[in-house]
């Protein structure tokens, strides 16, 4: 990753961080009451739930958990990695960023402690406390993982692809909403975590990483050798 690269992911870690932060701080500091824009979404989605819309929900909102993550960033590390070794890394290191984040949202879900919106207003099942959203961060992650992927080995046709992986992260967020097991905060909360989680993720890869498992490096074994000093006096 060039030093330009590296700032622009240290800068976003630090806005997305600084805003999950500060968002915390705001609900925590309402002991979890919902914020107008909370009230007013949930407001809006209970009044546009028809049960196709709501069956469509429900569809897309089970791809932000179970296996559907892990598969889509098994599938970023396989495209990341020019060589086995290094789409042997890049999976590995695509599964710990999304085991550990989710490890550390549970944590935080666990400390602030948030309730959901009145159980009268779900249309799915959730577990657990409200912020920030598991779902959202979840899915947000792996289409993180994903569209950084696809921007590291795919130049040619890229933009559709990224566009739908994060169409797909956030739809899953706005499912959550929609369905009414969510507040709209909840939902920042989780996109603000996921983006700053991966942030640090690829900080930490580009600094401690070898250079020769790093994806998008070059295959030190088809690189070309260098000359012998008896092809030099030949030519």
């Amino acid at each position: 990753m060039s030093r330009r690269r590296a700032a622009a992911v240290v800068g976003l870690g630090v806005c997305a961080w600084s805003a999950f932060a500060a968002l915390t701080l705001v609900v925590v500091s309402r002991h979890g009451a919902p914020l107008p824009p909370d009230r007013a979404l949930l407001a809006w989605a209970l009044g546009h739930r028809p049960p196709t819309a709501v069956a469509a929900a429900r569809g897309l909102t089970d791809t932000g958990t179970g296996a559907v993550p892990y598969a889509v960033v098994v599938t970023a590390g396989l495209i990341a990695g020019r060589t086995p070794r290094q789409r042997y890394a890049a999976v590995l290191t695509g599964l710990l960023c999304l085991a550990l984040g989710q490890a550390v949202r549970y944590g935080v879900m666990d400390l602030v402690g948030r309730a959901r919106p009145p159980y009268g207003y779900w249309k799915a099942l959730p577990s657990g406390w409200s912020y920030p959203s598991g779902h959202t961060t979840t899915s947000a992650l792996a289409a993180g993982l994903l569209i950084t992927a696809l921007w590291l080995r795919a130049p040619h046709g890229r933009g559709p692809l990224m566009s739908l992986a994060a169409c797909w992260g956030a739809g899953v967020g706005l499912t959550r909403i929609f369905l009414g097991v969510h507040w709209s905060t909840d939902v920042l909360g989780g996109w603000l975590f996921a983006a700053g989680w991966l942030a640090l993720l690829l900080t930490a890869a580009a600094r401690w990483l070898p250079a020769g498992l790093r994806p998008g490096a070059p295959d030190p074994d088809s690189a070309p050798l260098a000359p012998t000093e008896e092809t030099r006096r030949r030519y």
